[in-house]
């Protein structure tokens, strides 16, 4: 939960509880799981687990998926602002974020990439056609929205955003 600590500082505050001790805690690398529950305030938990190669839960959200969702709802949250202020009336918004994740020597590894494909579609003004000009703007707000996106500022990993914008009169 944010809280505010002036204009230009927030603060976010999580709780995180591992809930897969087994019975036998951590007393060996197959005796426990890597189950657990992020929760905020008082709204429904995140259950999350590691990536299923490291022994995780398939159908629980992993930290790494996380991330690239960050990142990829961050862009969005950006975009859809600009549009907004802008002027451009977008009705639909889906992305296809991906990361890739390196692991080194020890097990220790760090993401390499994270690509957003953000698909668009955004409505033509009533009665005009689009000269270009309005699908130009769309694509660099892109552009924008992500040299504003606080998650990636904060990560030291290559960001690339490739956009589609549609275009309809309806």
């Amino acid at each position: 939960m944010a809280a505010s600590q002036g204009p230009n500082e927030h603060r976010y505050e999580i709780s995180l509880a591992w809930t897969g001790n087994l019975g036998e805690g951590t007393s060996g690398y197959r005796s426990y799981s890597r189950d657990f529950e992020v929760a905020v305030g008082s709204r429904p938990p995140i259950s999350g687990s590691a990536d299923p190669t490291f022994r995780g839960d398939p159908e629980r959200y992993n930290p790494e998926e996380m991330l690239v969702a960050a990142v990829s709802s961050c862009h969005m949250l950006w975009y859809l602002h600009l549009c907004a202020v802008g002027h451009i009336t977008i009705t639909t918004y889906s992305d296809k974020g991906e990361g890739t994740l390196a692991i080194g020597e020890g097990g220790g590894g760090h993401f390499t990439s994270i690509t957003l494909r953000p698909q668009v579609i955004a409505k033509l003004p009533d009665g005009k056609a689009d000269d270009g000009s309005l699908r130009e703007k769309a694509l660099a707000l892109h552009e924008e929205a992500h040299r504003l996106c606080f998650i990636a500022n904060s990560l030291n990993v290559t960001v690339v955003v490739e956009p589609t914008v549609e275009l309809v009169s309806t």
